[in-house]
């Protein structure tokens, strides 16, 4: 092990970043990974917020950085600021919401335009645990995957549905890349030195 691994309690450190229509679960899934805890109403984001996470996949421990996005328009400058350094992004649509699902496309341009050609990418539909209100079939979202050549999960923040292997599958396809690439080091930098604002703003349901 190298001295750097021997001083640190990672060997590698991953940042993922999280985005997605406003009103998706982004942070509902956040939350649910980083903390297992889920409430039915939370605080909007506002601009960015990231939660730290330390994982051991295949004998690799990695400290992921996972930054929160807001959806609204108004905060999406800040939002494409932070896609330089990414090396892995979840993309969330709500499977109650075809606009949400309409809207991935926009944001898979708006990844080729800001962020590192080599990123990571998956798709998530959230909410899959609201069978009586789903508008975007389990077929429709893998067709899309396929189409971009990326992973597929459905996930539920609220019944705690793949959200764990959702995030897990991301994180070891970035340590993958980047072992083969011989990068990703725990001294490795993540790209941002932004400091994420504090959530706040109106009471929203989500799942």
């Amino acid at each position: 092990m190298s001295q750097a691994s021997n001083s640190a309690p990672y060997d590698m450190q991953i940042k993922l970043l999280m985005i997605g229509d406003s009103g998706v679960g982004k942070t509902c899934l956040l939350l649910r990974y980083a903390n297992d805890s889920f409430s039915p109403t939370f605080i909007t984001t506002i601009g960015i917020d990231f939660k730290i996470k330390n994982v051991d996949v295949e004998g690799t421990r990695i400290k992921l950085q996972i930054w929160d996005t807001a959806g609204q328009e108004r905060f999406r400058t800040i939002t494409t600021s932070y896609f330089r350094g990414a090396q892995g992004i979840l993309l969330v649509y709500d499977v109650t919401d075809r606009r949400s699902f309409e809207s991935i496309r926009n944001w898979i341009s708006q990844i080729q335009q800001h962020a590192d050609v080599h990123v990571n990418k998956i798709l998530v539909g959230n909410k899959c645990d609201m069978l009586d209100e789903k508008v975007v079939s389990t077929e429709e979202g893998q067709k899309l995957a396929s189409e971009f050549g990326i992973p597929f999960f459905e996930c539920s923040a609220k019944n705690d549905i793949h959200v764990e292997s959702s995030f897990m599958h991301i994180a070891k396809a970035v340590k993958d890349r980047l072992k083969a690439d011989g990068q990703g080091g725990p001294s490795a930098k993540t790209g941002l030195n932004l400091k994420p604002n504090q959530s706040g703003g109106k009471d929203k349901k989500c799942c």
